[in-house]
């Protein structure tokens, strides 16, 4: 019975990040994975909504049910953030570019995408005011300048912040599949 986990006899398949020929191409899909940055603040925050959440059987058990039910949305409000923290991104998709960021998600369609290029240029460090010299994935639309688009990854984000080489393939991949859907 072959297991589905990687045993001594299998070699290691180093083309993760290569989509499959079977997959759906109509699917929105993030080119990379998800950096460390990012998915350790989510676990903390995911952390701290297990407190909450038991805070709130605490309450339940001990005070009013109307206090502990306010204590238990705010507990689910915590688990929405870190689950739309571990969704933010950039996806692509047949449809278009799409740009989550952690309020506001933004879709371009193919037929308004000029270019995708990687450039260096000042970037913000884990999205705060302090900018640093990197790289940045910018995106140039018809009709609008691309300064007035903020860039869609970025050497210093929270996927990105120390891992090159996952920017470089990340970006890579961005604009691959963005030539590729501008074609057509």
């Amino acid at each position: 019975m072959p297991l589905p986990f990687l045993t001594a006899d299998r070699a290691i398949d180093t083309t993760y990040d290569v989509a499959l020929p079977f997959d759906d191409r109509e699917r929105w899909r993030r080119p990379y994975r998800p950096g460390p940055w990012r998915v350790g603040t989510a676990a903390l925050v995911l952390l701290l909504a297990s407190f909450v959440l038991f805070a709130a059987v605490v309450i339940a058990l001990t005070g009013t049910l109307s206090s502990a039910g306010l204590v238990f949305v705010v507990a689910l409000a915590v688990v929405a953030a870190a689950l739309r923290l571990l969704r933010m991104g950039v996806w692509v998709g047949a449809r278009g570019l799409r740009h989550v960021r952690f309020l506001v998600t933004r879709t371009t369609p193919w037929e308004q995408v000029v270019s995708v290029r990687t450039a260096q240029r000042p970037v913000r460090w884990l999205g705060l005011p302090r900018t640093v010299q990197g790289q940045a994935l910018v995106l140039d639309r018809r009709g609008r300048s691309a300064q007035t688009v903020p860039p869609l990854l970025t050497t210093h984000d929270a996927d990105f912040l120390g891992r090159l080489a996952a920017f470089d393939r990340a970006s890579d991949a961005v604009e691959a599949w963005a030539d590729e859907y501008r074609r057509r």
